[in-house]
């Protein structure tokens, strides 16, 4: 694995998502978790903000339509617990770490990517 740098920054974007997924359940309206990989930085719940090493590439999947900014990309939770979707990845060298988060939902699974078998 490509160390501890990929795999900490993997985790905290993947909780952060789940707090945001929480919020939009507790609160009964919807949630946006943003990131925006060429400046390293993402936005979760309660305005909570956060950087990603230089070290990392990082890159985005998801409905372009949600964002607000270009190369922005924001995932949206439902208060069903639904969301838009998306995927993050996380690469250093060749190691990476995927987050996804499932569209119907909301389901977040994170963790390292070895490839198609």
């Amino acid at each position: 694995m490509g160390g501890m740098q990929l795999r900490s920054s993997g985790k905290e974007i993947a909780n952060q998502l789940r707090m945001v997924r929480a919020q939009a359940i507790a609160r009964g309206e919807a949630q946006r978790f943003v990131i925006e990989p060429q400046q390293h930085r993402w936005q979760g719940a309660d305005g909570k903000a956060g950087d990603v090493s230089a070290r990392l590439q990082l890159a985005f999947e998801g409905a372009a339509q949600l964002a607000t900014a270009p190369g922005q990309g924001v995932i949206e939770f439902h208060p069903d617990g639904g969301s838009s979707g998306g995927r993050i990845r996380l690469q250093q060298g060749s190691a990476e770490w995927r987050i996804d988060v499932g569209w119907l939902t909301g389901e977040i699974r994170s963790g390292p990517w070895r490839g198609e078998p």
